[in-house]
């Protein structure tokens, strides 16, 4: 790697709906693949089904499966599987996520346990797991499943490693970096090295992918992380990790370089079970004046970089630079 880092920008413009228009065709074959692999007979479970499939999101891990596919020479029918499988597992961690959290509201949108409880929202994470896991024995799929299946296990540690460690609140950026990496970038990495391996990339181009997606997954989460300090997210309101009490690179750095007495400060405020508006505002702006939100701008365009300059090895093509403008669009992005 060159010891400078240079990011490429994102096109003046750029949306994910732009970096999309390289694999529309793909994309709209991908979506009633997937619609045909959820059908169920009429009934809670088909109502529940197409309740999921009319609020999907922007579909980024899918997209991200058939964009390197295509960069490594073509999406084939194992893209495809692929890319459901990984919209499969995806979906059932956010409904259980949903459960967890006690969340009423994804995307602007009603949860599943909001409107039909937890128990049927648990089953039906259930059941969308299994139908990843037959979806890839059906057709022996083996190193997709091995590589999603292990994305989950990683998810799980990273969220199991972060409850534990919000109890304690001495959560510091190596231990951050370990659990965004298991919770969000094991799945991007994922993506990028099933893609590849679609179609029919050799060993090194995947494990290039592979980190091309890590890389990605890291700058996603920071990237996320900062809108907690910096404006809304999805509906969210700023400072929303304060009320579960997570500590995120922004707030990780500047404790780091805080002195003692305004760390102590800081610390007994995120303690609190409640924190009034101006409690809020004084961690808001300890982030802000301690160069934590600096700091963390400047890690997330360091891991978008790496990421992008990794895609240099491949060959020109479309797809490639469609890969390249989704990494910088990562990093600009407004929700």
């Amino acid at each position: 790697m060159p010891d400078t880092l240079a990011m490429v920008p994102a096109k003046e413009g750029i949306t994910l709906t732009s970096i999309q228009a390289v694999i529309t065709d793909e994309l709209a074959h991908f979506r009633a693949y997937f619609r045909e692999e959820v059908r169920a007979h009429p009934g809670l479970l088909d109502t529940l089904l197409q309740y999921i499939l009319r609020r999907k999101g922007k579909q980024v891990r899918p997209t991200l499966v058939l964009l390197t596919a295509k960069a490594c020479g073509g999406v084939t029918e194992t893209s495809y599987r692929a890319a459901a499988l990984v919209e499969l597992l995806h979906t059932a961690t956010l409904i259980h996520d949903d459960v967890v959290d006690q969340a009423a509201k994804r995307r602007g949108a009603f949860s599943i346990n909001a409107l039909w409880g937890n128990k049927v929202s648990v089953l039906l994470g259930d059941y969308l797991l299994s139908r990843g896991l037959l979806l890839a024995l059906r057709h022996n799929e083996y190193d997709q499943l091995h590589a999603l299946s292990e994305s989950v296990r990683r998810m799980s540690e990273g969220e199991l490693l972060q409850a534990h460690k919000a109890r304690r609140l001495d959560i510091d950026e190596p231990t951050y970096l370990e659990i965004i990496s298991h919770k969000t970038a094991s799945l991007l990495s994922a993506c990028t090295m099933c893609g590849a391996r679609s179609a029919g990339a050799d060993n090194e181009t995947i494990d290039n992918l592979e980190k091309v997606g890590e890389y990605l997954g890291l700058a996603f989460q920071i990237r996320d992380d900062l809108f907690d300090y910096t404006g809304s997210r999805i509906g969210k309101p700023v400072g929303i990790d304060l009320e579960s009490r997570q500590l995120t690179l922004p707030l990780i750095h500047a404790l780091s370089q805080a002195e003692t007495a305004q760390k102590r400060k800081v610390l007994r405020i995120i303690r609190k079970s409640r924190r009034s508006r101006e409690e809020r505002r004084h961690v808001l702006s300890f982030v802000k004046e301690t160069g934590g939100i600096t700091y963390a701008t400047q890690r997330m365009i360091t891991y978008v970089t790496e990421a992008q300059q990794r895609l240099a090895r491949l060959d020109p093509s479309p797809a490639r630079e469609a890969l390249n403008q989704l990494a910088a669009f990562v990093a600009t992005r407004k929700k």
